[in-house]
């Protein structure tokens, strides 16, 4: 039975739980107390105004407080009479009537549920106040003791004891300073502001009033007093409201029944008042319907009275006339890389379309209609707006909006669906908040966006005279400015973003900027396109820029099965470099070369100038579709390994899956480009956070670093300016071949070559004597130390593996020597010639 009641117990918990659960004691607590507070608040405000028709007298009656036959004639009785005897008497006189506010508001965000912890600044200053306010009429407590209290006078006093009267004013006066400052927000700006303000309002009711505006200076109480006038006040005034007019409108006081008109400027408030009709000077004023037609102004600051919305003015960026590239004097030293083409030319910035006017302009109308409904939407859910700015460009505006304090910022997050709603956008992207302000941003597509033509990113300042590396143009961000990048630093860039939304013209633009910045000798392009149309257009400038394999004929890959091949051949080559750099003591390919061109490096040692190689891959998802790991594994080990040495991978794939991107490559491709994507599983694919899935397409896409999201207007670069600036590179002299790769030598090579001792290379000992004496089967060691091509080197390697001196090969690792020493080496020799 015991385990029985227990089990019908345990049965009943869970309704209890339920039961209870559907209140909330501490919310009914802080609606209690809240609702007390306020009550007292309202008590004391009772008694204290009381006590100043009442006090003296009630005053004499306090002495016998138990009676209860006693008369007051306080409003709140006895308990009124001694509150406010002992708060404003005996306590801080009238400053008191603050513990009023500050119980009111108490109480009134305990019953809204609001959070309390905003009030302690609030608590913080009234109390400060109080104490100023009361120590201040202290000064008259010999005749109105009510006004400080007993505590402000006795304060009072004690402070003249020691600094004097003087002493006191000075430092209450300090106090009410620092007052004004803190929490007031007082400023010398903002006193010389309201001056100015004032007498800008004198001049213009004297300009208003001069005999020559008298015609234009209507009264609208003329109307208002002839009952048979055609029109009254209130007609004209609706009249006018109803009247579309270019002036935007704004509504005055009305003072003594009288309605003035001025001209005012347009107004961008946040708060109702601004968004009331206003009228304009009755010059301009139109009692006739007229077509409201778009105004579409150039570009510049807009700001209201009081600085609530802002449209921030974007400067335009200096333009180069001509390529400036094509001007640097080499300050190689000795040596100079670029004499073999040292008549070469760059492509002229003429070799780009001119697509007209294509400067940023504002719908300023637009702008506010958007602000407005973005400020009613915040609105609906009780956010309030302090300030908002917005910052066009190309094609997304940014309205940048600071909350009121209090406002959480998961709050206005969780609204991005609700504003898109209200905007009828495309797509929002909300930033909450934005990385290094303190202020939340909306990103709102523009109803007719800019086009970036790639003539003005290449033309710009920015770019002509960015001292990178491989400096790469990619468009324009929200602030028009040019959006200008180091491949070198990236190291390694991955693109991705559905069909059509701008990675090929992406990938043009990056072998553009290139082309504009860098001489053939310092960079090499190694391009694989699986589409075969995208990038054939590089095919004219293959012997100036492009690398290619040895025994292949197109320099473009478009064969998957040479992919492979390609960049194991990368790897061979990156394992070289490494090797030179190891020779030539330095760390990076920059000072390696800064060496070579001092002619610190000796070139019969294999030492040689190294251009940058730039591995561009136009649809990664077909690669690893029909290759898989033998793609992936070298594409991951020359993005942990190639960066110090000059090679970099820009990967561009449709399909941003995690099979596609696995976690390997992610992991060394910190610089990411998203275009649009259909997904949001998509967008945290290639970016790690959402965003991509909301952007407009057509070039808009999200740039990352491993740090920031910054969004970009792609700049358009079509296939006839391609076209032109490939022909004109290729009409020059160029050099005999294309840059050559290292041959690759697979797995299986060597195993049975060379069997006969007969065909063995004539320096076969020599480089068996090099093998042994640094136990290090490598190609690269014998290239090195035998001076000799890395061919003839690899087919030697094969022959040492044939005669069992060195291991198989073990991918990137170095081949196991098989003999231990040169004694041993000469033993080998010996038994071989026996059994010959």
């Amino acid at each position: 039975m015991a385990k029985s009641s227990k089990k019908e117990k345990s049965t009943l918990e869970p309704e209890e739980t339920n039961l209870f659960s559907r209140f909330n004691p501490t919310k009914q607590h802080k609606i209690t107390i809240g609702v007390l507070l306020v009550l007292l608040s309202i008590a004391l405000a009772v008694s204290f105004v009381s006590y100043f028709v009442n006090g003296k007298f009630d005053q004499s009656e306090l002495a016998d407080f138990s009676n209860r036959n006693a008369q007051v004639q306080n409003w709140l009785g006895k308990f009124g009479a001694f509150l406010s005897d002992f708060f404003i008497y005996k306590g801080f006189g009238v400053a008191s009537f603050l513990f009023v506010r500050l119980l009111f508001l108490t109480g009134a965000y305990l019953v809204l549920d609001l959070a309390v912890s905003k009030l302690k600044k609030t608590w913080f200053w009234d109390i400060f106040v109080i104490i100023i306010l009361s120590i201040l009429f202290g000064f008259f407590g010999d005749f109105l003791p009510e006004l400080g209290g007993v505590i402000g006078y006795e304060m009072n006093i004690f402070s003249q004891d020691y600094i004097g009267k003087t002493g006191t004013l000075l430092v209450l006066i300090f106090g009410i300073v620092i007052y004004l400052i803190f929490k007031v927000k007082v400023s010398p700006e903002k006193i010389k502001g309201v001056f100015e303000n004032a007498k800008k309002e004198i001049k213009d009711d004297l300009a208003q009033r001069g005999p020559e505006n008298v015609s234009a200076a209507y009264n609208l109480e003329e109307f208002a007093v002839n009952e048979d006038e055609e029109f009254q006040a209130s007609d004209v005034k609706e009249n006018l409201i109803t009247t579309p007019n270019k002036n935007d409108f704004e509504e005055d006081d009305e003072e003594l029944g009288e309605i003035v008109l001025k001209t005012v400027p347009s107004q961008f408030e946040i708060n109702k008042e601004a968004l009331k009709p206003t009228i304009g000077t009755a010059s301009e004023l139109s009692l006739e319907p007229t077509i409201k037609n778009e105004v579409i102004k150039p570009l510049g600051d807009i700001k209201s009275e009081e600085n609530d919305f802002v449209i921030e003015k974007v400067e335009e960026e200096d333009i180069v006339e001509e390529n400036l590239a094509a001007k640097l004097v080499s300050h190689f030293g000795e040596f100079d890389p670029t004499l073999e083409l040292s008549n070469y030319k760059f492509p002229t910035i003429d070799l780009l379309k001119e697509y007209g006017t294509v400067g940023i302009t504002i719908n300023q109308e637009e702008l506010e209609e958007n602000k407005n409904r973005i400020v009613e939407t915040l609105r609906n859910y009780k956010i309030d707006i302090a300030q908002i700015k917005a910052t066009v460009g190309p094609s997304v505006t940014l309205y940048e909006i600071v909350p009121e304090a209090g406002i959480r910022i998961s709050k206005i997050k969780s609204l991005e669906d609700d504003i898109a709603l209200s905007l009828a956008a495309l797509g929002i992207r909300i930033i909450a908040p934005i990385p290094g302000k303190g202020t939340i941003g909306i990103e709102v597509p523009n109803k007719n966006p800019t086009m970036v033509p790639m003539k003005g990113v290449i033309a710009s300042a920015k770019f002509q005279e960015a001292e990178m590396e491989l400096p790469i143009a990619l468009g324009k961000t929200i602030s028009n400015e040019t959006f200008v990048v180091d491949l070198a630093k990236m190291p390694h860039l991955l693109m991705a973003g559905a069909t059509g939304q701008g990675k090929s013209v992406g990938l043009n633009a990056v072998l553009t900027s290139l082309l504009y910045k860098k001489h053939p000798a310092e960079v090499k392009f190694v391009l694989v396109d699986p589409k075969k149309v995208e990038l054939t257009l590089f095919n004219k400038i293959e012997r100036h820029y492009l690398a290619k394999l040895p025994d292949v004929e197109d320099a473009i890959i478009t064969d998957n099965s040479k992919v492979i091949t390609t960049l194991n051949s990368l790897c061979v080559e990156m394992d070289n470099r490494y090797s030179l750099l190891k020779d030539a003591m330095v760390r990076n390919i920059k000072e390696y070369n800064e060496k070579f061109k001092q002619r610190k490096l000796n070139p019969e040692a294999g030492h040689r100038f190294l251009p940058y190689i730039v591995l561009v891959v136009d649809e990664f998802a077909d690669l690893i579709m029909t290759a898989g790991k033998e793609v992936e594994l070298p594409i991951a080990r020359l993005a942990q390994l190639a960066r110090a040495i000059g090679i970099h991978l820009i990967i561009a794939t449709q399909r941003p899956s995690v099979n596609v991107i696995t976690g390997m490559i992610k992991a060394n491709f910190p610089a990411r480009i998203a275009f649009r994507v259909t997904s949001k599983i998509d967008s945290r694919t290639i970016l790690d956070s959402g965003g991509a899935d909301q952007l407009i397409g057509r070039g808009d896409m999200l740039f990352s670093n491993g740090n920031d999201l910054v969004r970009v207007q792609c700049a358009f670069v079509d296939t006839p300016e391609v076209e032109k600036i490939c022909e004109f590179i290729g009409s020059q002299k160029a050099y005999p071949t294309a840059y050559m790769l290292p041959e690759f030598i697979g797995e299986d090579s060597g195993i049975s070559l060379d069997i006969d001792i007969s065909e063995r290379d004539s320096l076969f000992r020599d480089a068996a004597e090099v093998i042994v004496t640094a136990q290090q089967g490598s190609a690269s060691l014998i290239q090195r130390k035998l001076k000799l091509g890395y061919n003839r080197a690899g087919r030697l390697i094969d022959q040492l593996e044939a005669a069992g001196i060195v291991g198989p090969f073990e991918g990137s690792k170095a081949r196991s020597v098989n003999i231990p020493d040169l004694v041993s080496l000469e033993q080998f020799f010996m038994n071989e010639q026996k059994n010959d």
